[in-house]
Order: structure tokens, then C-alpha cells, then sequence
């Protein structure tokens, strides 16, 4: 098979963006197209002019008219343009006529989304995620990608002549997609044992729009050291630390791929297993960029994918970021009256980190037991464990028994009698921690 020099890539190329803004669309606080340009800019471009039209409903055959094509394909010649990408979604069909009309190569922000991606990837796990995403975009779009398209003798493994080059590739494709999805599944299951492994530790996971400020908050609160770029997308792959709680509680912080606006489908599907993470953490923080111009467009972006993992429910604490670099502060009030559990920070100078640490607590704990323990004074292993997994309210030690009064996670309660068959474990509905 033979590739047509088309390749996704966007890289060192002038680029035209586009859109059809409908009427829902027209009352963006942001100018229409700063995504998109950021976006491109990402993926190494250089964006040399912006284009949108008003329509009240999308052109089935041009997206933007065939009028407006036109026009764009005046401006790719004089603005040597090598590239025209569209903010929204293109059907094959679209993209091969806008591509007919304009005579410059046209890709959707799906493409764009996907190419950043495979430039992110570093990780086996994390390329074959943008592998099959790139596949699963792919597959419906061969006629307009592949050139040769005359027809082939038969042979070996094939059904026999007459069959189009076109439909042999189409179940290459299919077997890759398979095959890239059994590999996923396994790495899946692995990265489910890999959570359950964890489940005596409470669990936060840091979602939030790409660029939010989630790995610069990820090492504030640990020492995990994640890799942070001003950058759309910087971090394509899951990295789990240990963040330590004023009463010495530790709890399990994992940071996640970002998401946007209009994010591709097949590329949630595809990052499953990166999300594993978010679906299974006893509690989230919901990054957000408090200077953005449209701060609830990007929580909304956000809420809409946690929905399509089943997260929505989760507890979660809305975390507005760089507040440090805020313009307009009368904004704080507004947004603290609108999102009740919410804390105001700067990860990068650490403003509200303290404040953050204890709402973490606080969330975590609702969900502790207030049990009265007892067990041999000897059993150090035992009592280290405690001073580790659980807050202690009162210690007393009588002879060779000791007893405490904890506030621990129920999950591992099991995991105690576990360790020593002769704990004893009292619930306690009172609890006031003095005495016993």
C-alpha cells in the first residue's frame, strides 16, 4: 500500500482555519477561532489567516458554502497556504469537495486533535491509544487517502481478481483495529488489577480542560515531578504520587490526559485505559483555568466526558487555578456563590494548597468509620500501618494491649483483621476523641 504525501502531520505548514458559526455559536465570549489557532500552533503550524462565516445551518456538501470555498481558495494562493483546517468535524465527502474547490490539502479538528496526540505519545500504552484513534478516524475516509484504487490480480489470501485494492485495505485496517483493541483490553485489565492493587489507599484523580494547570498542580501536591508545558495537551499518559494530609493521612493523586471542546469520540474509547484512573478514584478535582474567557464552556466540556466515563457522580472539588495571573478578581465571588465546593488556588506558587490539602480531608473522611481498635502492643507491624492508612484520634496503652480510637477508610478494615486475626473492631457512633 501506498500512502498519498498527504500525512496528517500539520508541521512547519502555513495554515487557513475556518468555521460555520451558527446562530448558538455567535455569542462566544472568545473570538471563534483561539482554540483552533492554539491548537494548530500545538501541532507546529503557523497560522497565517482565520476565516468564519455565519449560516444558519452547515452546507452538506461545502460545510461553509461553496461560495465562501472559493474565497478560501483565493486566499490559499495568496497567502501560500499548505493547509486549511476547520473547527469542527468534516464528513469524507465535505472534505473532498472543499479539497476539489480549493486545491489545498483540508483536514477537521478531529485530525488536528489526533496529530498532536501522536506527537505527545510517548509511552507503548499511549501510542497504541493514538494508533487505533487514528485508525477508527481513518477507516471511513480510505477513498479520499489512498490512490491506488485500480483493481488487482488474484492470488493467495485474496477472494480473487476483480477485487479493489480500496476493500483489501479497508480489512487491513479492520484487522489492526482488532488487533490494536485486544492489545488495549489486555492493558486494560492490567491497569484494573494495577487499581484494585491500590484500594487501601484513598484515591483523587486531577481531570480537567487540556492546559488547566493539572500537572503543575499534580507537583504541588506530590513529588512525582510530571512533565509541564504551556502547551495544549502536555500530558498524554497517567502518573500516580503520594500527597501527605496534615494529620498524616496519605492519600493516592493520579494526573490524566486533558480534554476540550468537541473532543473526538473514538478518542475517549481509545483512552480508556488512561481513564481507568478518574473511573475508579474515590474522589476527583475538577482543575480550572479561572482566566479563561470562557471558564463555563470548559467545565461543561469537561462535565460531558466525566458523563460519558460514568464519573458524574463522583464527589469532586472544583479547583479554579491561576488566580495568580486572574485580571479581573470580581469574578472570584461570582464563581464561589455559583460552585459551593470549590477552592481557589495558584499551583504554581502554591497559593491555596493548604486550603486545597484539608478540602481533600475533609471530602475523604465523610466517608471514614469512627472504630475503636484494639490489639497487642507488639504487633508493630500492625501499629505502623495504622500511623500510615489512618487518623489516629486517641491512644492508650494498658499492660501489653493497646487501644485507639481511628478515623479510617472502611475499605480497609478488612485489610486489618487481615493482618491479625485478634484485632478487635468496634464502630463508635460518638465521636468525640477524648477518651475511649
Amino acid at each position: 500500500m501506498k500512502l498519498k504525501d498527504n500525512s496528517i502531520t500539520v508541521r512547519a505548514e502555513r495554515a487557513i482555519l475556518f468555521r460555520v458559526l451558527l446562530g448558538r455559536d455567535r455569542s462566544d465570549e472568545e473570538e471563534p477561532l483561539s482554540e483552533l489557532c492554539r491548537l494548530a500552533e500545538t501541532a507546529g503550524a503557523k497560522v497565517v489567516q482565520k476565516m468564519a462565516q455565519n449560516r444558519s445551518e452547515i452546507d452538506p456538501v461545502y460545510y461553509i458554502g461553496k461560495g465562501k470555498a472559493s474565497e478560501l481558495a483565493e486566499a490559499a494562493i495568496e497567502l501560500d497556504a499548505d493547509v486549511l483546517i476547520c473547527d469542527d468535524d468534516l464528513s469524507p465527502s465535505q472534505v473532498k469537495n472543499l479539497e476539489k474547490v480549493i486545491g489545498k490539502k483540508v483536514i477537521d479538528r478531529s485530525e488536528l486533535i489526533l496529530d498532536i496526540f501522536a506527537t505527545r505519545a510517548s509511552t507503548f500504552q499511549a501510542k497504541l491509544q493514538v494508533e487505533l484513534a487514528q485508525l477508527e478516524y481513518t477507516k471511513p475516509r480510505l477513498k479520499r487517502m489512498w490512490t491506488h484504487l485500480s483493481r488487482i490480480e488474484g492470488g493467495i489470501g485474496t477472494r480473487g481478481p476483480g477485487e479493489k485494492q480500496l476493500e483489501v485495505d479497508k480489512r487491513i485496517v479492520s484487522r489492526k483495529v482488532h488487533f490494536l483493541r485486544k492489545k488495549l483490553h489486555e492493558i486494560e485489565k492490567r491497569q484494573e488489577r494495577l487499581v484494585e492493587s491500590r484500594k487501601e489507599f484513598s484515591t483523587v484523580s486531577i481531570v480537567g480542560y487540556t492546559n488547566a494547570g493539572k500537572s503543575t498542580l499534580m507537583n504541588a501536591l506530590t513529588d512525582v515531578g510530571t512533565f509541564v508545558q504551556d502547551k495544549l495537551f502536555a500530558t498524554l499518559d497517567t502518573k500516580t504520587g503520594v500527597c501527605k494530609l496534615e494529620n498524616g493521612q496519605k492519600v493516592l493523586i493520579s494526573d490524566t490526559v486533558g480534554f476540550i471542546q468537541k473532543l473526538p469520540h473514538h478518542l475517549v474509547s481509545s483512552f480508556k485505559a488512561t481513564l481507568e484512573e478518574a473511573r475508579h478514584a474515590d474522589l476527583l478535582l475538577h482543575v480550572v483555568d479561572i482566566s479563561s474567557p470562557v471558564t463555563h464552556k470548559q467545565i461543561a466540556a469537561v462535565e460531558s466526558v466525566l458523563k460519558e466515563l460514568g464519573c458524574n457522580n463522583k464527589p469532586t472539588i472544583i479547583v479554579f487555578n491561576k488566580i495568580d495571573v486572574l485580571k479581573d478578581v470580581s469574578v472570584i465571588p461570582l464563581l464561589q456563590n455559583n460552585y459551593k465546593d470549590s477552592v481557589m488556588i495558584s499551583a504554581m506558587t502554591h497559593q491555596g494548597i493548604d486550603e486545597l490539602k484539608r478540602r481533600i480531608l475533609e471530602t475523604i473522611e465523610r466517608h471514614f468509620l469512627c472504630v475503636d481498635m484494639t490489639c497487642s502492643a507488639g504487633n508493630g507491624k500492625l501499629i505502623a500501618y495504622l500511623h500510615g492508612h489512618a487518623n489516629i484520634m486517641s491512644e492508650q496503652y494498658i499492660e501489653e494491649q493497646v487501644t485507639f480510637r481511628l478515623l479510617i477508610d472502611k475499605k480497609i478494615v478488612q485489610k486489618i483483621q487481615a493482618m491479625d486475626d485478634t484485632v478487635q473492631i468496634k464502630e463508635v457512633t460518638n465521636t468525640n476523641p477524648s477518651g475511649v
